[in-house]
């Protein structure tokens, strides 16, 4: 399918490509700027070839181990993307230029909420 680069994607293609940078994330292959960066290009990508694009300069497979087991039952760019989020925070408090700029710290339990909230079977009770 990496012929069709034109054709549209799903929630599971993005969600299978956002793994993927997850593991090259983990292996120490980007920044967390470019990782963000990357993850807002997987989020709003539509098409097989702007999937393709986040991951031109980058190797084919990532190193064995980490989400790569097939043990992270998605968890691990969930929180990745938690860990990621109060730097997100910070960047849009000092960068954005409105009144009550501290809103912007309410995304950090939103996203908490929003990737972790709704899960059956996360552990505990």
């Amino acid at each position: 399918m990496a012929d069709l680069p034109e054709i549209r994607i799903g929630t599971a293609e993005r969600e299978q490509a956002l793994n993927l940078l997850t593991r090259h994330f983990e292996d120490g292959r980007l920044t967390v700027s470019e990782f963000d960066e990357r993850s807002g290009m997987i989020a709003s990508a539509t098409t097989r070839g702007q999937l393709d694009r986040v991951f031109t300069d980058l190797p084919s497979s990532p190193a064995p181990g980490g989400a790569a087991t097939g043990h992270d039952d998605g968890r691990t760019w969930r929180n990745t993307v938690m860990a990621v989020v109060p730097l997100v925070a910070l960047a849009l408090f000092f960068l954005v230029p409105i009144d009550n700029s501290w809103l912007f710290f309410l995304l950090i339990p939103a996203t908490g909420a929003l990737l972790f909230g709704g899960r059956k079977g996360h552990g505990g009770c």
